[in-house]
């Protein structure tokens, strides 16, 4: 069986180069319009702030106009770029396509809004599960429906890329985000089948997958969030949302359609890759020959987590 294995392997990376032929492409920010929603604090102000490094003109959309107006001020200190503001709930189509039209035509459109509540199903709110529906994901459909328009009829004619924001909850499910997860997970299929339907429009979608970021929301998140996912979420580091703006931009411009944050992001991305694009031939070589590897790796982590959850509910009863 090994040596099957490997006689067939350099048969199949010849086919993978020369028959798919992965194609790499380069999306640039210097002098693009960068449009982010939810750009007033953690994650989206971090993307900001990079694409303004790079020189990129920046929009920010949300719903606070003080906070976005700190947000302008906190940019413009720190570069000489050209900063928009524009407030508008997700939620609101007509909002949306009014900011969106007042902008202009955007060359990279960074999907970044989210609400984040954990917590057990059964005892979850319907209320609160809808809310995450609407602005995570009929939120998104809102925005790249309202940008797409403009970004077809773009005057320059070179790549340009939708961006949306997932989670490693859209990996993976993980106790007590259910309802989060939900969400995340339908953000992948509309990117896989939104990259076909734009691809001769040279625009390129990207997920990006990080796992819980110190941000305000994931403090609010934590207030309701059950014991056993604090366990299961502490075998995962938090990052900054400074380090995951960074990683976005430079996936964004290598037209990465997986934008992993971590390692261990990384190792799901490989378990994961079921039918998503793939632009880089070492990357799709390595999907190929660790995708058996990882996905034993990603079963022993499950296993670890229902190890967790059984302990957690025996010592729960006897408490009891």
């Amino acid at each position: 069986m090994v040596l099957f294995g490997l006689l067939v392997l350099p048969i199949l990376l010849f086919l993978l180069y020369f028959i798919v032929r992965p194609r790499p492409i380069n999306i640039p920010i210097k002098n693009q319009h960068v449009f982010i929603t939810g750009g007033s604090m953690g994650i989206g102000l971090a993307i900001a702030k990079q694409a303004a490094s790079e020189g990129a003109r920046i929009s920010l959309l949300a719903r606070s106009v003080e906070r976005l107006q700190k947000a302008k001020e906190s940019i413009c200190q720190a570069y000489e770029v050209e900063v928009s503001i524009f407030s508008a709930d997700v939620r609101d189509y007509d909002a949306v396509e009014r900011a969106i039209n007042e902008a202009g035509s955007i060359d990279v459109l960074v999907v970044n809004h989210g609400v984040f509540y954990v917590e057990e199903f059964e005892t979850q709110g319907l209320d609160v599960m809808k809310k995450m529906i609407d602005v995570n994901l009929m939120g998104s459909f809102n925005v790249i429906k309202a940008a797409l328009p403009l970004m077809k009829d773009r005057k320059e004619k070179g790549p340009a890329s939708i961006a949306l924001m997932s989670s490693m909850a859209g990996q993976v499910g993980t106790y007590g985000y259910a309802a989060y997860s939900a969400t995340k997970f339908g953000l992948r299929g509309l990117a896989e089948a939104l990259q076909q339907e734009v691809l001769e429009n040279n625009i390129h979608l990207s997920l990006i997958f990080p796992p819980v970021t110190g941000t305000p929301g994931a403090e609010q998140a934590r207030k309701t969030m059950p014991e056993i996912t604090k366990i299961i979420s502490s075998t995962s580091a938090e990052m900054k949302a400074e380090e995951v703006g960074k990683i976005t931009i430079q996936g964004i411009k290598s037209g990465s359609f997986s934008i992993p944050c971590k390692l261990d992001g990384r190792a799901l991305a490989i378990a994961t890759a079921g039918l998503s694009p793939q632009r880089c031939f070492i990357m799709a070589s390595l999907e190929v020959v660790f995708a058996g590897l990882f996905r034993f790796v990603v079963l022993l982590l499950q296993w670890n987590w229902y190890g967790i959850i059984e302990k957690n509910k025996k010592n729960s009863q006897k408490k009891q």
